[in-house]
């Protein structure tokens, strides 16, 4: 195991619930088993590189605020080998089985693109290595189309045909990182693929160029032989005012209208929901019932400010309805659960990166187990199945089986005087959730 730039910080160890010791597991055993399988390749937990090794602590009001070891080292390229070993360090210590990055997280750009896939290769040759030691691996790559200035109008819904060229190569070459470090999944989000004002836009010639641009990745993906699972990563506003990819519903829709369903799934993140006004669970379920849930961004937002606060999970009740999502879907390989959350400014310490995922390997560790015995024992599934019995008999029945149409159906509720129907029980359903909690 590396021990480089944490020495003071041993691999952290499971003491249970009754442990005070802030750099140890309290609830998350990764060999504990449940359903045959361990916790830590049910959950497959991820650490997210840009926010764990690239963040700051900068904010609009003041600069950044993170004491990180590797700073002091001013070679661009030396730092970002650094950066990488440090980030092995932190998943082994965690006992974390992957990463994720994007392409411009673990390597600093050039001034021409061949310069910057030069860097970026030799980046990526001193990740192998460290590979070669380690169980960690690539749990998604991806490009950042977002950050350089090139990117103000979006990337591939850009007005300037030269910006799609230049996208398009920068995914190519994260394409085959990805496939070369064994990644699992490729993960697309449109931070600026979307509008600020109509009145310059032409939407319909955007959402085409964006539908051309995935099915380029579709082709390329499988001239190059990778079969990681294509992802998309919804998100409502923010940067733009307008995102295409909206929320899961829209992702969904997109993808049908255009005939690339069948290689896309979603990249979910709580802090994303709730910015589109649903519930993380809502996103979950409506991924899972249409066979479309491939990974999530674990996280949450703070339900007083409007923007995306990236916070480490902590809250047990999204934790464990989330949980409940994912094991109602039969797991969530080859995707898994990615810590797309920093620590706060004011948690600067090199420590705090420890104390913050543990708190939500916890959370989520918990809410599993939660939600693992509330799919077992059936009581939501039960009231559910209850409430709609009237679908798999009688009339109902025929209206399942298309057996029926409008004239049909009048002549058979017009005559009757009362229309049976029972409570929803919503408070019941919700205060069994917490006895389970």
């Amino acid at each position: 195991m590396i021990n480089e730039f944490f020495k003071n910080i041993d691999k952290i160890p499971y003491e249970g619930p009754g442990s005070d010791n802030p750099l140890a597991f309290k609830y998350y055993n990764p060999e504990e088993k449940i359903g045959g399988k361990s916790l830590k390749e049910h959950l497959r937990f991820s650490l997210a590189y840009w926010h764990t090794l690239n963040g700051s602590g900068q904010d609009p009001f003041g600069v950044g605020t993170m004491l990180r070891p590797w700073l002091s080292i001013s070679d661009p390229v030396e730092q970002a080998k650094a950066r990488m070993t440090a980030c092995f360090e932190i998943a082994e210590k965690l006992d974390m089985p992957f990463f994720c990055f994007h392409d411009r997280d673990i390597a600093p750009e050039g001034k021409t693109l061949r310069e910057s896939n030069k860097i970026l290769d030799e980046i990526v040759s001193h990740t192998a290595e460290l590979m070669r030691y380690s169980s960690v691996k690539l749990l998604w790559g991806t490009a950042n189309l977002f950050s350089n200035p090139r990117f103000v109008h979006g990337a591939s819904t850009s007005p300037n045909a030269d910006v799609f060229a230049y996208a398009a190569a920068q995914v190519k070459k994260a394409l085959e990182i990805t496939r070369e470090l064994g990644g699992s999944n490729y993960v697309f989000w449109g931070g600026r693929e979307g509008y600020e004002t109509l009145l310059n836009t032409d939407m319909k010639l955007e959402l085409d160029n964006l539908a051309r641009f995935l099915r380029m990745a579709v082709d390329y993906a499988k001239e190059i032989g990778f079969t990681g699972q294509f992802l998309i990563e919804p998100k409502p506003k923010e940067p733009t005012k307008h995102q295409y990819d909206f929320d899961t519903a829209t992702v969904y829709g997109f993808l049908k209208s255009h005939g690339l369903d069948e290689y896309f799934k979603v990249n979910i993140e709580m802090n994303h929901a709730t910015l589109a006004y649903h519930t993380f669970q809502h996103e979950l379920h409506f991924a899972r019932i249409n066979n479309f849930l491939g990974s999530l961004d674990v996280n949450q937002g703070d339900y007083l400010l409007g923007w995306d606060t990236d916070q480490f999970p902590t809250n047990l009740y999204e934790t464990t309805l989330a949980m409940y999502e994912v094991i109602k879907n039969g797991g969530i390989a080859p995707g898994g659960l990615n810590f797309d959350a920093k620590v706060r400014r004011g948690s600067f310490e090199p420590e705090d990166i420890f104390i913050a995922h543990i708190a939500g390997m916890d959370a989520l560790a918990r809410g599993f187990k939660t939600a693992y015995k509330m799919v077992e024992d059936r009581k939501l599934d039960n009231f559910i199945e209850e409430r709609y019995a009237s679908y798999r008999e009688g009339i109902g029945k025929d209206i399942v089986e298309g057996k029926v149409g409008f004239k049909e159906l009048e002549e058979y509720i017009l005559d009757k005087e009362v229309v049976q129907y029972k409570s929803g029980r919503q408070e019941l359903l919700e205060a069994i959730v917490n006895q389970y909690i």
